[in-house]
């Protein structure tokens, strides 16, 4: 067998930057659910079990939120900062960790490692990658550490010095990863917090900054002096996050003004109102906190809630959904073909004919998978009197790694809990990455030249 020949088959043998993230996930949440079942990190003493264990693994690593057991109660300290640590690679990606290690051991980055960086940031080339983790682990630091200097004025009033000063960085870490574990007790999460527009203000910002993905935030920095020259990346996710949060909070303040269980309480003033409203808005962009009630939430709400969910946060970022740029390449493929267009184009630029399958091809596995387990969930729970709209509202919280449950995950079948620990897998992986990774497919040249007759068949 000649040169060429080995290294081809040495490159068809070797992992692709997509499997070996999908991989990386795993053996994160496995060694995370391990670590979780250990007495010590039960405030107990006693293990946690291995179910409840690998699922609050999965769901922090997959910065999801949906809880089966009360972290702020269960957990010792040592628990709850290995729940706090799998949240910080989940949200940040355990490549950004594993490349900070090599350079501090002063280790080459390989080419491979290099492509690997790229996939998960999902950049486009290989070059400046090591220092671009670089800046994005020094941006996340600064901004969570300012966040939890916010927050701790706050919670120590409460708690006290030193778990006020915990609490602080614990809940910034976990908005600024989309995660939306808290450890209030109780599973109440932010209820108790209603009237604390500080509180909220400060979870949003660190959410919506952790939701924009970090070379947005970069690039904004960058030419914060002359906005024209943002990228079309940048200015798609600035225009769909700003219309999601005006929506979200508008509907939220109109369906739930009268409700009694949720702003209708009567000890909220207006501006309480707007500001609990717009964080509902900005936390079901996959952050998974809660200062309402979910499940004295309107099913009308509750629907919106589903599709704020759906599209998530955008791309690069410690956020779920489909994605904001997914979701705008949808709706201005729409717009094109209702104009009779060929081309998409927006903001004076075009978007490729590619981008716009892999979006339809991403919204498709996600729907996919969100219809089958919702109906498999359906099914499981058919005896415990749910409504179908809170079981969609849970799966979708799943698969969208958004966190926020109107039934208590904890209430549903192990069954159910057990089929939701994949879907929140899912994703926090990326449907398309995922589908790619499994997919042992075999790339031709010869195989993409080849045309076959076109034939029209009827839509719509």
């Amino acid at each position: 067998m000649t040169a060429s020949a080995n290294h081809k088959a040495t490159e068809k043998k070797s992992l692709q930057p997509g499997q070996i993230l999908v991989l990386g996930f795993l053996i994160l949440i496995l060694v995370g659910g391990f670590l979780l079942t250990l007495p010590i990190s039960s405030s107990d003493g006693r293990s946690l079990g291995l179910h409840n264990g690998m699922f609050t693994a999965t769901s922090a690593v997959c910065v999801t939120g949906l809880s089966i057991i009360d972290a702020g109660l269960d957990l010792s300290f040592f628990g709850q900062l290995v729940l706090l640590l799998l949240i910080q690679m989940g949200g940040l990606g355990f490549m950004v960790f594993a490349t900070l290690a090599m350079v501090l051991l002063g280790r080459r980055i390989s080419l491979r490692n290099r492509m690997v960086i790229s996939e998960s940031m999902n950049q486009n080339g290989l070059t400046g990658m090591v220092r671009l983790t670089m800046w994005f682990s020094a941006m996340a630091v600064v901004i969570e550490l300012i966040g939890a200097a916010i927050l701790s004025t706050s919670f120590v009033p409460i708690y006290g010095w030193g778990k006020g000063i915990w609490f602080g960085i614990f809940h910034a870490v976990s908005a600024f990863c989309n995660a939306g574990f808290d450890l209030l007790g109780n599973n109440q999460s932010l209820l108790g917090f209603q009237q604390d527009g500080v509180l909220l203000l400060t979870l949003s910002c660190l959410i919506i900054l952790g939701g924009m993905g970090f070379a947005v935030l970069l690039e904004f920095l960058q030419y914060r002096k002359s906005m024209h020259r943002l990228s079309l990346h940048t200015k798609l996710v600035l225009s769909i996050t700003g219309i999601l949060l005006l929506f979200g909070t508008v509907s939220v303040l109109l369906l739930e003004w009268g409700n009694p269980g949720t702003l209708g309480a009567g000890h909220l003033s207006f501006w309480q109102k707007l500001c609990n409203s717009f964080f509902q808005s900005v936390t079901s962009r996959t952050a998974g906190f809660a200062s309402l009630d979910q499940a004295q939430l309107n099913d009308t709400t509750k629907l919106i809630t589903c599709l704020l969910m759906f599209v998530g946060a955008s791309s690069a970022s410690t956020g779920g959904g489909v994605k904001t740029t997914t979701f705008a390449i949808l709706i201005l493929l729409v717009i094109t073909v209702i104009k009779g267009r060929e081309r998409i184009t927006v903001f004076g630029k075009e978007i490729s004919q590619e981008t716009a399958r892999r979006a339809v091809a991403i919204v498709t596995i996600a729907v996919a998978f969100l219809m089958l387990v919702t109906c498999v969930v359906s099914i499981l729970e058919r005896h415990s009197g749910f409504e179908i709209m809170d079981l969609t509202f849970e799966t979708t919280s799943a698969i969208t790694t958004t966190g926020l449950s109107s039934i208590g995950t904890s209430n549903l079948r192990i069954g159910s809990q057990i089929l939701l620990m994949p879907l929140m897998y899912l994703g926090r992986v990326g449907p398309l990455t995922l589908a790619v990774a499994l997919a042992h497919r075999m790339k031709s040249n010869v195989a993409n030249r080849v045309h076959h007759p076109e034939e029209k068949i009827m839509i719509g």
